[in-house]
């Protein structure tokens, strides 16, 4: 059992303390610990049991506190009725508390020797950044004599003697507002406590503490799939447990579980109406988008833009509900302008509607989905060739989409997030970050000045999201890969190609670009030899889908087939 301090001897111009009296007084005090011992280690054992308590509330849902209070008032009741119940409870809650009290066990347990040179470690290696030249205090919490037990007010460790979480005092002339700074403290406290781990970091620049913890790992592995969720609502992925109170129902290697989702809301009435997603090559950003459209097609119409013209919304070239999937700068500004268009009527069929008392017709009330991935690109072939950038075009949708019911959702990479203009960084408010990021660029995306990168090895689709002045989750998209892709999961590809909706009616592959029509929609005029075999951009209600850009043949979907002037471009 660890010791209690002594009382120091009396320094002053009073008598001091004879070796007798000393010996009496440190006897009397062995005396007392070892008559209290099993006092003391029964209130240390119910404080753990308490905190444990606490820590298990704080992370159960808000939708399962009453059913479990429920239950506990059901088994207290069944507890007082039995035969000797008080009794055997009263004896269970002592036994529980003196085996949680027992030394080196439990929360706040004296750390061992290895530990304890572990800790001393971290300690020092925060002193350069916390240590305050010629620091009047003559204890400082920082200093290179000092010892961690200054600073570090609690600590626990995981089964591999690693640190699990830790709390420490910082002094009050650390600038603690400033970002830089605190990516350093957060930097160097993951690099001591491990680099292959996630960390969250909490400030309270209040009471001057810094809180590190590792959070536990997020659901990996999940599968694209139909989500429960109400209309307008996609599940961008998944988050801790205790960030948000919301569950869904999933399956996961053939067996349902719960997980906790990040859950988009878009609509008339939603405060995020548009979404940009910003990430690193390769950190999953064209796998969200092509999850989102998955979702979107279940109740609206999607128009899908591929700035990078890599085949990657290839599977969904012909598919019932999809508009068009374009990869070329002109199919691109033609289907800007065309929803530019469709924004505008939908907007005025709907105000003549509330102004006769009427409702709004289901063509301007069906959602439109309008996906945009990089942008850049495309803006960077108009200024090259003096065309109108299709980033320009898309302010309108931008602007009055939440009244319209049009949605826009953007993707680019971090080297080229400066070419998006002014309209898509204002309106688009629900903001993903992919990938390891430094502190500018996730501020320049999230809005916050910080945010911890993830691991070295934490697979595609990891990063953070914030939707509009919300705090910052973690995320970890599902696994939707391309169909057509013969390097991904047979698995996961398999899930995806479920979830494609039917062939439209009408298709045909006979070496052009494919066109299909609603039944009661008018023919739209064939295209002028000028432009190729892009369809002009049509002003009925309904747009002409048309599909042309590249994809790959493959045994689990149609082919697509390719327009004779864009197979041109791209050979050359």
């Amino acid at each position: 059992m660890a010791r209690w301090p002594l009382p120091r001897p009396r320094r002053g111009p009073g008598p001091a303390m004879t070796g007798r009296a000393h010996s009496l007084v440190r006897s009397g005090t062995d005396g007392a610990l070892d008559v209290l011992h099993p006092v003391i280690t029964l209130v240390r054992g119910l404080g753990r049991l308490v905190v444990l308590a606490v820590r298990w509330w704080s992370r159960t849902p808000k939708e399962r506190r009453g059913p479990v209070l429920f239950l506990l008032g059901v088994g207290v009741l069944v507890v007082a009725l039995m035969p000797w119940g008080p009794a055997f409870a009263v004896v269970l809650v002592v036994g529980a508390a003196a085996w949680q009290g027992r030394e080196g066990s439990g929360v706040g347990a004296d750390p061992s020797e290895e530990e304890s040179k572990r800790l001393q470690a971290v300690y020092e290696a925060l002193v350069p950044l916390f240590a305050l030249q010629d620091d009047p205090n003559p204890q400082p919490l920082f200093a290179h004599d000092g010892s961690w037990e200054r600073a570090f007010e609690e600590i626990e460790f995981t089964d591999d003697g690693r640190i699990g979480r830790l709390l420490l005092r910082y002094p009050a002339h650390f600038r603690d507002s400033d970002a830089k700074l605190r990516f350093l403290v957060e930097r160097l406290l993951g690099a001591k406590s491990g680099r292959d781990r996630e960390y969250r970091f909490v400030w309270d620049e209040e009471r001057n503490e810094l809180e590190m913890t590792v959070p536990e790992p997020l659901p990996e592995g999940i599968r694209a799939q139909r989500f429960v969720t109400g209309p307008g609502e996609v599940v961008l992925g998944f988050t801790d447990a205790d960030s948000v109170h919301r569950r869904v129902p999933v399956t996961d290697a053939g067996q349902a579980r719960d997980v906790p989702p990040v859950v988009w809301r878009t609509g008339a009435r939603a405060t995020e109406s548009h979404l940009l997603v910003v990430g690193a090559p390769g950190a999953g950003s064209t796998t969200l988008l092509r999850s989102v459209v998955l979702q979107a097609l279940e109740h609206g119409d999607v128009l899908v833009v591929d700035g990078s013209g890599s085949g990657e919304y290839a599977c969904l070239a012909g598919r019932a509900g999809v508009l068009a999937v374009e990869t070329s700068l002109t199919g691109a500004v033609a289907c800007a302008e065309w929803a530019v268009h469709e924004t505008e009527r939908r907007l005025s069929v709907a105000s003549r509607a509330r102004q006769a008392g009427n409702l709004v017709p289901d063509d301007a009330r069906r959602p439109l989905w309008i996906v945009l991935d990089r942008p850049a690109a495309l803006s960077h072939l108009a200024r090259t060739e003096g065309r109108r950038d299709p980033q320009e075009l898309l302010q309108v949708p931008l602007r009055h989409g939440r009244a319209a019911n049009v949605t826009v959702v953007v993707a680019e990479h971090f080297e080229c997030a400066d070419e998006l203009n002014r309209a898509v960084r204002s309106y688009c408010r629900a903001r993903v970050v992919l990938g390891t990021a430094s502190p500018e660029e996730a501020w320049s995306v999230l809005g916050v000045d910080a945010v911890s990168p993830p691991g070295p090895l934490t697979p595609p689709g990891r990063g953070f999201a914030r939707l509009g002045a919300g705090p910052v989750l973690r995320l970890q998209v599902p696994a939707t890969p391309d169909p057509l892709d013969d390097a991904a999961n047979e698995g996961e590809r398999r899930a995806v190609l479920r979830l494609l909706p039917p062939l439209a009616s009408g298709r045909t592959t006979g070496g052009t670009s494919v066109r299909t029509r609603e039944p009661d929609m008018p023919v739209p005029p064939e295209p002028s030899p000028q432009q190729g075999s892009h369809p002009t951009v049509p002003t009925a209600s309904v747009p002409e889908k048309s599909v042309t850009g590249t994809a790959a043949a493959s045994a689990a979907a149609a082919p697509v087939a390719v327009s004779e002037q864009q197979a041109g471009a791209q050979a050359t």
